[in-house]
């Protein structure tokens, strides 16, 4: 009697055991979009994850007033919260999950720069990485800067800038190839970007570099719109 006793204790506990739930993948998805962008090339099983689940992932954004942003074609997906006229009249302004973050006039020049570079890449084919060195970038920024007699300062601010981008998420820092002892870096533009800075702004990118122009001769530093 003990015995058989014994062996259904045993057997309860094994099932018991292969009863515990496993993280659930829905669960995985939000946190790690909650936390930042998903790209397909970083994680494909995550990837693969939310081609199956995209449409619990919408729903479960919606509760928390955001809508997911996902692009097959490009690769990357992420969240961003609803526009404040979405939400009921009446009801109480609940607090921003995704923050807005006010961007200085190098960070959104250098946004500016880098996506009409993009769209140029794209539109001669190709490659489908953007990959720009620190010269590569900074020579594009020149232009816009105040000109001063100091070229290190010049290149502290673009680095101080460059390293801006790679936090807001649109650049990658690569690691330098084996042997490179004068690589002063290289960086991929992250093709999200794209979903930030889209056409009709692009469409206006002469108007606005004139802007810029104008600032960089008045030696202004201007605060751009919200990200």
């Amino acid at each position: 009697m003990d015995d058989a006793l014994d062996g259904y204790e045993n057997d309860s506990d094994q099932k018991a055991a292969s009863a515990a739930p496993a993280v659930p993948e829905l669960s995985q998805l939000m946190v790690h979009l909650l936390k930042g962008v998903l790209y397909r090339d970083d994680d494909e099983r995550l990837w693969e994850s939310l081609m199956r689940l995209q449409a619990r992932v919408h729903e479960q954004a919606a509760v928390l007033l955001l809508d997911l942003v996902l692009d097959e074609a490009e690769g990357y997906a992420f969240l961003k919260s609803r526009p404040d006229a979405d939400e009921a009249e009446r009801a109480p302004r609940l607090p921003r999950l995704i923050p807005r973050r006010p961007l200085s006039y190098p960070v959104s020049l250098m946004l500016a720069l880098l996506r009409k570079r993009l769209a140029e890449f794209d539109a001669g084919g190709g490659e489908t990485r953007l990959v720009l060195s620190r010269d590569d970038i900074a020579e594009l920024m020149r232009v816009f800067l105040p000109d001063g007699p100091n070229e290190v300062r010049l290149i502290d601010q673009v680095d101080a800038t460059i390293a801006k981008v790679v936090d807001l998420g649109f650049l990658r820092r690569l690691k330098p190839a084996v042997g490179s002892a004068q690589d002063r870096g290289h960086f991929e533009v992250r093709r999200i970007l794209k979903a930030f800075v889209d056409a009709q702004w692009l469409a206006d990118f002469d108007a606005r570099l004139e802007v810029y122009r104008t600032a960089a001769s008045d030696g202004v530093d201007k605060e751009a719109s919200d990200a």
